[in-house]
């Protein structure tokens, strides 16, 4: 029962995480915007870090630090990329391919257990996201076929820091484990934010404070508090169940989507219809 409350509440903070890199893309880039999120949650995660690097496992780090690029760094830009093309509506539900991603790495990398009904299931989810990728090029309101191809490769990072995480460092605490490999990814950002125009459009953009507020609000959140407790909830049960949270993350990106003015259709609901029959059918 905990798991499952801990599940519900992680989709309502991921599922506001769309529309808040959305509101972010007002004023900065794509760039931008995953090195503000990345540089906000290092800074913030910087006490622990020297508070636990002295009970670091340090055969443990080279895991720690692929955990911070796939399950941190890759997706913090390819996100804000995407969203420049697709709507903020459609990449949450694409983004619920994460489970299957999970299930696929786990059996091939990891050595999971696979049945035909898993099988089944990620076909049947890679049918839904190819119907809402496809049918975005045609009715003009979800953008670029080709950028939704970005968040899928977002959900195969996800799926691969989960079973690291769920692997390898289930006995390592969630707050060492965000941490780490948060500083080690989030620090090379804050240099390479500086490196760009990011202080004048800042100061001149009419809505740079704004929008630079959301993106904080996404790091504190969506970066920071959600990691921790998404990596608790893989300690207390699975990679898989775990990555479950993204079967309602898209409900909650696709109302806010739609509060928001973004075109919601039939095909939409038809894709995402699929990509959850074929995430259940994979957890049989």
């Amino acid at each position: 029962m905990r798991a499952w409350l801990v599940l519900i509440v992680l989709s309502m903070i991921w599922g506001t995480s769309y529309i808040l890199m959305k509101r972010g893309l007002v004023a900065f880039s794509p760039y931008q915007v995953a090195c503000i999120r990345l540089s906000v949650s290092s800074i913030i995660f910087i006490p622990a870090f020297f508070y636990y690097i002295r009970k670091i496992d340090w055969t443990k780090f080279r895991y720690l630090l692929l955990v911070g690029v796939t399950g941190t760094a890759i997706p913090a830009f390819l996100f804000p990329i995407a969203q420049t093309q697709i709507s903020s509506s459609l990449t949450g539900i694409l983004n619920s391919l994460t489970p299957l991603s999970t299930l696929v790495l786990g059996v091939v990398l990891f050595k999971a257990d696979l049945v035909w009904k898993k099988v089944v299931g990620v076909l049947v989810g890679l049918v839904g996201a190819s119907i809402l990728i496809f049918y975005g090029t045609q009715d003009g309101s979800t953008g670029n076929l080709w950028y939704g191809l970005l968040v899928i490769l977002a959900t195969i990072c996800y799926g691969m820091s989960s079973n690291l995480v769920g692997y390898y460092l289930r006995d390592v605490s969630s707050l060492l484990i965000s941490a780490i490999s948060f500083t080690i990814v989030g620090l090379p950002a804050v240099f390479l934010l500086f490196s760009t125009d990011f202080v004048h459009v800042l100061a001149e953009h009419e809505a740079g404070w704004a929008s630079f507020g959301y993106v904080v609000v996404l790091a504190l959140f969506s970066t920071v508090l959600a990691s921790v407790i998404y990596f608790r909830l893989i300690q207390w049960t699975t990679p898989l169940f775990a990555s479950s949270i993204s079967y309602l993350v898209p409900i909650v990106a696709t109302l806010l989507g739609f509060w928001d003015g973004e075109v919601i259709t039939l095909f939409h609901f038809t894709g995402m219809g699929l990509i959850l029959l074929g995430v259940y059918l994979s957890r049989k």
